[in-house]
C-alpha cells in the first residue's frame, strides 16, 4: 500500500513499471491524482510553466506499474488491524505499507492560506490573480528558499501597482552569505518589500484583511497572505501508534522502515530519518525514492534492505522569476540565466521520466496465423464495452424458442427487447432486469458504485422504481484475506448506491473466476404506465440527460493515453444517478424512455425509432461530449466494441460532413451508467433541459428532433 503520490512515491511506481513485481497488489491511495512538483511551482506561478508542466499524472503512471489507484484521503492509520480510514470511503487494508503522503503546514491560526498542500494552493493562486486589484496586497510568511522563490514569481505575476511583502524572521537559513546576498539584491531588484526579523507570534482577521503580529510587537496588514513556513505532521499520525519524533513525524531508520512496525516505511517530509536529522525539503522526497523502491521489493521478497544517507551538503537553485537563477552547494553560489537554463533543464529531465512513459503495447492473442485477422485485441475494456455487440445478440435471439405462448400464460406484459421485462402481477406490475459486467476501474468500493447506479437505470428507464437486488459477484483468485476484502469493498459499493435508492440487496452468489466482476438483477415496480422504447412522435425533443464518451476514455486509460481529469470526469458521470433525472422526465411529459448504454447513443435511439415507427435528426454539436473523448476518438482510442456498434452509423444519413469524424463516431461510443434518453413535447423540452441542469445534470441537452422522415445526422 503507497500512501501518498509524492517524489519518492512516484519513483517507486516507475520502478515497478520497468521491473513488475509478481504475485503482489500493489494500490496507490492518494487525496489528488496529479501531484506537483514543488521544484516547479515558482515557475508556474511566474507564468513560466502551465499546470500540467509542473504535475505528474498518476493515473497513467499507476497503470503502467500495474498498481491501482484509489483517490481517497487519509483520515486514519490502525497499524493493529492493518488497515487506513478514509474519508468518503471504506477503510482498506495493508501487509505492507509506505507512506509518502508529505506533511502539512505549519501556521498561526486559519487566517490566510497555507502554500502545502500545493493542490489546494493553485485554485487559490488564481483567484487572488484574478481579483486583486491596484492599491492591494498581498503578503508571504517564510523567508526560506520556497518563500524567496515564490515571493519573486507573485511580484512578476500580479501588477506592479499591488505590493507584494515578504515577512521572515531570517532570511534563507542556512544558506551561505554569497546566496544571502544575491538573493537579497534581486528581491530589491524585482520591487517585492523585505521585512526581516518579523517572527510571526499571531495572526487574526480584521475585517477583509489579515493582521499579522510579530514577537517585537510589530503589524503588518495584506488583503492575502500566504504561509510558505515549516511543516508540521499529519494529525491522523497521532493515534497510529508509529514511533514519531518530538513534532510528530514517523521514525524511520537508514532503510526507511519504521523504528516501531516493521511493516511500514515512510519518506519524504512525513518521514524524521533518526540519526541523521534533516531539513524538510523535495530534494531528500528524490533521494529516498530509489531506496524506498529497492527497500519495498526487498523486504516482500526477503532480501537484505539498502540503507540511505542523507547528504549533508546538496545543490539548491532558487528562480528569481526574471529569466535567472541562484545556484548553491555549500560554500559555492553562482547566479545567472545560464544557472536557469540548468535549472530548467534538470526538472523538466525529472519530469519526462514519469509523464512520457513507453506506449502500452495492443497485443494480438496468441493464436495460429491464419485466425489473426479475426483474432480479438489482447486488451479489451470492460464495462459496457464488454458486451456481445448488437447485431450477434440479435441473431441469437431470433434462433432462440418462440417464448410468446409461454410469456402470455404467465402474464408477461413486456419480454426481451426493452430496458426491462414486466410482468402482470395480483398487486400491479412487476420489472425485472439483469446487468453486469467485468471490472472498469481499479478501485472495487467505486466499480461496486458504478454497477449499482448501471443496473438500476433499467429500471429507471421504465420510469419504474427498483424494490428489491440479487448480485453475483466474481471475485480473482488472491490469498483468502485479500478476497475477503476484494468482495467486501464490491459489495459495500453496491449497497451503499442500492440503499440510496430504497432497494435492499437480498441475496445473491459470489465465485472465484479471472477478473473481478459484478451483476446485479433488480427487480421493481411501475409508477402508473411503464415508460418504454415507443411512444415517440415528429416533433419531439430527444433530451439526453448525460455525456457520452465514457467507452472512449475507459479505453485510453487502459492504454495510459487518457489524462486522470478526464478519467474522473467520466467516473464522476457513471457514479451519478438518474433518478432524479427521471422525475424532471416524468414533470416534462416524456412519451418514450431508454437509457443509453453499451449499443451507443446510435443504437439506442435505432431501438426506439423503430419501436415508435418515427425518423429523427441529430445534430451532433448538440451531443454534450466527457472531457478529452473526442481527441482520443480522433487518434484512434476507442472502446472494443466501437467496431460492431458503428454499423449502426449505416442506418443514418451523415450530412455535412464525414461519416468517420470523431464526434459522429462517438454517437456509437459504448456507454456505462450512461444517460436517459427521452422524447419530450416541443413546447416542454427547453423548460426540461433547464429543470435537469438545476438538478445537477449540466451536461444535459436537446440533441436532436424526432420526425416522421429518414434516419440523419447533421454536422452544422
Amino acid at each position: 500500500m503507497l500512501l501518498g503520490g509524492g517524489h519518492s512515491h512516484v519513483q517507486v511506481l516507475r520502478s515497478l513499471g520497468m521491473q513488475p513485481l509478481n504475485g503482489v497488489r500493489v494500490t496507490v491511495v492518494s487525496r489528488e491524482v496529479f501531484t506537483p512538483y514543488s521544484g516547479m511551482l515558482p515557475g508556474h506561478v511566474a507564468g513560466c510553466y502551465d499546470w500540467r508542466e509542473i504535475h505528474i499524472d498518476l493515473g497513467p503512471l499507476a497503470r503502467f506499474a500495474g498498481a491501482r489507484l484509489i483517490r481517497a484521503e487519509v483520515v486514519g492509520l490502525d497499524t493493529d488491524a492493518g488497515s487506513l480510514h478514509l474519508n468518503d470511503h471504506p477503510g482498506i487494508r495493508y501487509d505492507v505499507l509506505s507512506v509518502n503522503s508529505g506533511a502539512v503546514p505549519a501556521r498561526h491560526g486559519e487566517v490566510g492560506m497555507a502554500v502545502k498542500p500545493i493542490g489546494r494552493f493553485l485554485p487559490r493562486w488564481q483567484e487572488v490573480k484574478d481579483r486583486a486589484i491596484a492599491g492591494q496586497r498581498v503578503a508571504l510568511v517564510g523567508g526560506g528558499a520556497g518563500g524567496v522563490e515564490l515571493a519573486l514569481a507573485m511580484r512578476r505575476a500580479l501588477s506592479r501597482d499591488i505590493a507584494v511583502t515578504l515577512l521572515t524572521d531570517t532570511l534563507l537559513p542556512g544558506q551561505t552569505d554569497a546566496a544571502v546576498r544575491l538573493l537579497r539584491r534581486a528581491l530589491a531588484d524585482s520591487g517585492v518589500i523585505l521585512e526581516e526579523g518579523f517572527r510571526v507570534a499571531g495572526a487574526e482577521h480584521c475585517g477583509e484583511t489579515a493582521l499579522m503580529i510579530a514577537a517585537d510587537g510589530r503589524r503588518n496588514i495584506a488583503d492575502y497572505l500566504f504561509w510558505v513556513t515549516g511543516v508540521s505532521a499529519p494529525a491522523w499520525l497521532r493515534d497510529s501508534g508509529l514511533a514519531t519524533d518530538a513534532n510528530g513525524f514517523v521514525q524511520v531508520d537508514a532503510t526507511l522502515r519504521s523504528l516501531s512496525h516493521p511493516q511500514v516505511f515512510a519518506a519524504g517530509d512525513v518521514a524524521a530519518l533518526h540519526g541523521q536529522p534533516r531539513p524538510k525539503a523535495g530534494v531528500f522526497a528524490v533521494r529516498e525514492g530509489p531506496v524506498l523502491a529497492a527497500n519495498l521489493r526487498r523486504a516482500l521478497l526477503g532480501g537484505r534492505l539498502r540503507r540511505y544517507r542523507a547528504q549533508r551538503r546538496f545543490l539548491t537553485i532558487m528562480g528569481t522569476a526574471d529569466g535567472a537563477a541562484v545556484a548553491t552547494r555549500g560554500r559555492w553560489a553562482a547566479s545567472g540565466r545560464w544557472v536557469w537554463r540548468w535549472k530548467d533543464w534538470i526538472d523538466r529531465r525529472f519530469m519526462a521520466r514519469f509523464n512520457e512513459l513507453p506506449e502500452m503495447p495492443v497485443e494480438r492473442s496468441n493464436v495460429p496465423l491464419a485466425l489473426r485477422d479475426d483474432a480479438p485485441e489482447a486488451m479489451r475494456c470492460g464495462g459496457c464495452g464488454a458486451k456481445l455487440g448488437a447485431d450477434p445478440l440479435r441473431r441469437v435471439l431470433a434462433r432462440l424458442p418462440d417464448q410468446r405462448a409461454l410469456q402470455e400464460r404467465h402474464r408477461v406484459l413486456l419480454g426481451i427487447g426493452d430496458d426491462a421485462a414486466v410482468l402482470q402481477v395480483a398487486a400491479g406490475q412487476l420489472l425485472l432486469t439483469v446487468d453486469g459486467f467485468r471490472s472498469i476501474v481499479e478501485d472495487p468500493y467505486l466499480f461496486g458504485r458504478i454497477t449499482a447506479h448501471h443496473s438500476l437505470n433499467d429500471v429507471l428507464a421504465m420510469g419504474g422504481q427498483g424494490i428489491a437486488a440479487l448480485a453475483l459477484a466474481t471475485v480473482p483468485l488472491m490469498t483468502e484475506a485479500m478476497m475477503e476484502e476484494e468482495l467486501y469493498l464490491l459489495l459495500k459499493g453496491a449497497m451503499d448506491v442500492l440503499n440510496e435508492h430504497g432497494v435492499p440487496l437480498v441475496g445473491g452468489h459470489s465465485a472465484e473466476g479471472a477478473e473481478l466482476s459484478l451483476a446485479l438483477s433488480i427487480t421493481g415496480t411501475g409508477h402508473g404506465s411503464a415508460l418504454t422504447k415507443q411512444g415517440l412522435e415528429p416533433g419531439d425533443v430527444l433530451v439526453l440527460t448525460k455525456a457520452v464518451g465514457t467507452g472512449a476514455v475507459l479505453a485510453g486509460e487502459m492504454r495510459g493515453r487518457a489524462p486522470s481529469d478526464h478519467v474522473a470526469a467520466a467516473v464522476a458521470s457513471m457514479d451519478h444517478s438518474n433518478a432524479r433525472a427521471l422525475e424532471v422526465l416524468r414533470e416534462h411529459d416524456a412519451r418514450a424512455l431508454t437509457d443509453v448504454t453499451g449499443f451507443g447513443l446510435l443504437g439506442h435511439l435505432g431501438e426506439m425509432l423503430r419501436a415508435s415507427r418515427c425518423g429523427a435528426i441529430v445534430d451532433v454539436d448538440r451531443v454534450p461530449l466527457l472531457p478529452g473523448s473526442e481527441a482520443l476518438v480522433a487518434a484512434g482510442i476507442v472502446s472494443s466494441l466501437q467496431t460492431n456498434n458503428e454499423r449502426a452509423l449505416t442506418d443514418f444519413e451523415v450530412l455535412g460532413g464525414a461519416p468517420m469524424d470523431a464526434r459522429v463516431r462517438l454517437l456509437a461510443d459504448p456507454q456505462t451508467s450512461g444517460g436517459l434518453l427521452a422524447g419530450i413535447p416541443p413546447a416542454r423540452a427547453a423548460a426540461c433541459v433547464a429543470a435537469l441542469r438545476a438538478a445537477g445534470y449540466e451536461a444535459a441537452a436537446g440533441v436532436g428532433t424526432v420526425t416522421a422522415g429518414p434516419w440523419r445526422i447533421v454536422i452544422p
